[in-house]
């Protein structure tokens, strides 16, 4: 796990090694164990290490390997390394490293883009060929890894952090307004290209782009997540789907074991890193380490799952460190948490994963964590309900009701007049619904939320938390064959009873029902959902500093009318719009927009 960065002019000129150690540097939480720059002629990359795999200076990156004529930065992890290596050993190639690094490069001198379909993990990473010049840029099949860039006529560049790439200046940093529609509307998330700033772009999910020398650049969709069933999947028993799915994530559990140096678990206490952290005592881990954060309950709504998390630690004997997270303690993180944000994320548990991961990267360099278990296996509440709808555009209206933050009206209330805006929101949701490959409304619903929502909040969450203290995370939920296993399993297995049905049941054999059959629960942070006190103070004074009000984004009675009853204004998923448009001003502020 790393930061990677990089320049390739198409104007002949040399590439700018200072910008690319700027962008290198400004990532340097990501990868606190090295720091690399190659550059040759046209082109120069970056590269922070986290040291997981092969942890000696052979596996060190800018990888360059001079007698294919090829080159890699590499952020992420490929879990079936060692059996590509063997197979690729037998064809004739010739290692000097025991990490994965090497094995991408070899890979693709052997397969050319196809070697994409036969890596099992998570990676972004730029490879360029000496010879004709081109340099291919790549993201995993489900974005678990993140890849941002700029382009103009004269180059490009690319970084694992949209704030690395402002560090290296040349940006069009005014606001992309498609991209704030969707923020507020679309649950703040905002879909691949898009991000918040115009002049940043963010390569898809599953896609790969080919940049030629000349500036000639080509995107295409190397990987597409099919919610189709043949004639046998539909015959199949429930039994039958449940012991696949047991079978499946225990191997995909196995994979990410696949390091260097210990792996621990996040653990919530709820089902899915509960099965994590039982399917790791089953396969013989020792001294596992599990970690839990709380928070200071607020109301009437508690902070904290503990009682879960103790139960799981105890029946599995692991080695667990609770962290309970006073209430000052977590004002005092706001603003670094919010600045290690690569995007506006607005989702509470940003900062519960901030500080989890601070008091984690003590002890733990890699984690398994249960992120995607509910988009995957059908968890949420909005599903069940989308099941009688048959309608695509009935059922978009429906999405729409559950999921976004707040209607395209409402919207258009908030912000300042002067800002004309179409529902990019409601369009980008009926367009997906429309997609191939997807035949009922709720599989549609699911799709969406799979390749889409979990990518750019859950994942990106994750992804940048923990990257922020070099930890790094793994997501079993998102192994590619269990999420195309999951889609081909008829939506009521996984919508019944709650939701997760099938996936709950697989667990009975291997974690207590105590933990299964409790109460749905998430990551408690109720301080940034019902506003009270020094929080309310900090985002009273972000909305009313000279800076939010020079931006004009929003109308200023609409805000002040919010803050005087910040809990009126709750969005349907349980989250605070107050907060949401203050972490949006935060986090402009945060990188100097």
């Amino acid at each position: 796990m790393c930061g990677i960065a990089g320049e390739i002019r198409f104007d002949n000129r040399f590439a700018d090694v200072r910008a690319v150690a700027d962008m290198t540097e400004a990532q340097s939480r990501r990868g606190p164990d090295g720091e690399g720059l190659f550059s040759l002629g046209s082109r120069c990359f970056g590269h922070r290490r986290l040291s997981i795999m092969d942890l000696s200076q052979r596996a060190h990156q800018p990888f360059i390997d001079n007698m294919l004529g090829m080159g890699i930065v590499f952020n992420g992890a490929i879990y079936n390394h060692h059996e590509l290596r063997e197979e690729l050993k037998s064809a004739g190639y010739q290692f000097i490293s025991t990490g994965d690094t090497e094995v991408i490069i070899k890979a693709w001198h052997a397969w050319g883009p196809k070697a994409l379909d036969r890596f099992y993990g998570m990676f972004a990473f730029a490879l360029w060929e000496r010879e004709s010049g081109i340099t291919y840029l790549a993201r995993d099949r489900l974005g678990i890894k993140p890849l941002y860039y700029t382009t103009n006529a004269d180059r490009m560049r690319f970084a694992s952090a949209l704030p690395a790439l402002l560090k290296s200046g040349g940006v069009d940093t005014a606001l992309d307004m498609q991209a704030l529609h969707y923020y507020m509307t679309f649950h703040a998330v905002v879909p691949a290209p898009h991000t918040i700033v115009r002049g940043v772009r963010k390569l898809p999910p599953g896609t790969l782009m080919t940049v030629h020398p000349d500036g000639d650049c080509n995107i295409r969709e190397w990987w597409r997540l099919e919610f189709h069933r043949n004639e046998d999947d539909e015959r199949r028993s429930f039994d039958d789907w449940k012991s696949d799915v047991l079978d499946a994530l225990r191997l995909s559990v196995k994979r990410r074991l696949v390091a260097d140096v210990p792996v621990g678990v996040l653990l919530s206490g709820g089902l899915d890193s509960s099965l994590i952290t039982g399917l790791l005592a089953e396969a013989g881990t020792t001294n596992l380490r599990t970690y839990s954060i709380g928070f200071e309950a607020v109301d009437s709504e508690v902070g904290d799952e503990f009682h879960y998390s103790d139960l799981i630690a105890s029946h599995y004997g692991t080695v667990h460190e609770k962290l309970h997270i006073p209430a000052d303690d977590l004002l005092r993180a706001l603003p670094d948490a919010i600045n290690a944000m690569a995007e506006p994320m607005v989702s509470h548990d940003c900062v519960a994963f901030y500080l989890l991961s601070q008091a984690v990267s003590r002890h733990s360099r890699v984690v398994q964590s249960g992120q995607g278990a509910d988009e995957v296996f059908g968890g949420y509440h909005w599903y069940p309900p989308l099941t009688d709808v048959n309608d695509s555009a009935a059922g978009v209206d429906a999405y729409r009701r559950v999921f976004f933050d707040r209607s395209h009206d409402e919207l258009l209330a908030l912000l300042n007049p002067d800002i004309r805006l179409e529902d990019v929101s409601g369009q980008f949701v009926a367009a997906h619904f429309d997609r191939p490959g997807a035949d009922s409304v709720i599989d549609r619903a699911m799709r969406l939320d799979t390749t889409v929502m979990l990518v750019d909040d859950p994942v990106k969450r994750v992804d940048n938390m923990t990257m922020a203290f070099g930890l790094e995370a793994r997501v079993p939920f998102l192994d590619h064959e269990l999420v195309e296993l999951a889609a081909r399993i008829p939506a009521q297995h996984k919508i019944a009873n709650g939701g997760k049905y099938v996936l709950k049941e697989a667990a009975r054999s291997v974690i207590p029902a105590e933990v299964i059959d409790r109460p749905k629960g998430y990551f408690p942070v109720p301080a940034l959902k019902y506003l009270r006190g020094d929080f309310l103070q900090f985002v009273r004074d972000t909305l009313d500093s000279q800076a939010a009000r020079n931006r004009g984004l929003f109308r200023r009675d609409v805000v002040d009318s919010m803050l005087q009853s910040p809990d009126s204004h709750i969005t349907p998923l349980r989250g605070s719009k107050v907060w949401q448009i203050a972490l949006l001003e935060a986090w402009l502020q945060s990188q100097g927009l």
